[in-house]
C-alpha cells in the first residue's frame, strides 16, 4: 500500500483498482524489475529531452542534461548485463503504468512555459525520484535474486539519490 500510495503522489503513475493483489511490486521477478527499471530510466529521458527543449533556466538545463547523462548510463549498463546473461527483460503491469502516467504527464509539462514549466519540471523530478528510490529500496533490491542484477540495482540507487538531492535543491531554488 505504501509504494501504491507514493506512486499516487507523484502524479505519474495510476494503479486501476483492478491490479490483483499479488500484482505489486514485491512479486515481481528479476526480468520485470529490469523492464520496469529501464521503462523509469528512459521515461526520466523524456522529461529531460523536453527540458532542454522548453526551459531556458541554466539550472534546468544543466539539471535535464545530467539526468540524460546518467540515466541513458545505467540503462546501456542494464542492457549489456542482459546481454551477458542472455535475458529479455519482461513487460509488466507497474512498466504499462508508470508509461501511461508518463505520457499524460509529458502532454501537461509541454503546454507549460516560463517558470511555470521549471517549477513544474523540477517538482516532478524530484517526486519521481523519491518514489523510484523508494520503490528500488523497499521492493525491488530486497527481491532481486541475481547478484549481479542487485548489484547494478544498488550502484543505481546512489545514483538516483544524488539526483533527488539534486532536484530539493532545485526546487527550493525555484520557489
Amino acid at each position: 500500500m505504501f509504494i501504491k500510495n507514493a506512486l499516487l503522489a507523484l502524479g505519474i503513475v495510476t494503479l486501476q483498482s483492478s491490479i490483483a493483489a499479488a500484482q505489486t511490486p514485491a512479486d515481481l521477478n528479476d526480468l520485470e524489475i529490469a523492464h520496469v527499471a529501464y521503462t523509469a530510466d528512459s521515461i526520466d529521458i523524456r522529461y529531460a529531452h523536453l527540458a532542454l527543449a522548453i526551459s531556458s533556466n541554466p539550472e534546468i538545463q544543466q539539471f535535464a542534461e545530467t539526468m540524460i547523462r546518467d540515466h541513458t548510463a545505467v540503462n546501456d549498463q542494464a542492457l549489456a548485463l542482459l546481454a551477458k546473461l542472455n535475458a529479455q527483460p519482461q513487460d509488466n503491469f507497474l512498466s504499462q503504468s508508470l508509461q501511461s502516467g508518463a505520457e499524460a504527464k509529458i502532454t501537461e509539462m509541454a503546454a507549460l512555459r516560463g517558470a511555470d514549466f521549471d517549477k513544474s519540471y523540477a517538482e516532478n523530478e524530484l517526486g519521481y525520484h523519491k518514489a523510484v528510490i523508494d520503490l528500488v529500496a523497499n521492493s525491488f533490491i530486497p527481491n532481486i535474486e541475481n547478484a549481479d542484477v542487485k548489484a547494478l540495482f544498488e550502484a543505481g540507487l546512489g545514483i538516483f539519490k544524488e539526483h533527488e538531492a539534486h532536484a530539493e535543491m532545485m526546487v527550493k531554488g525555484l520557489k
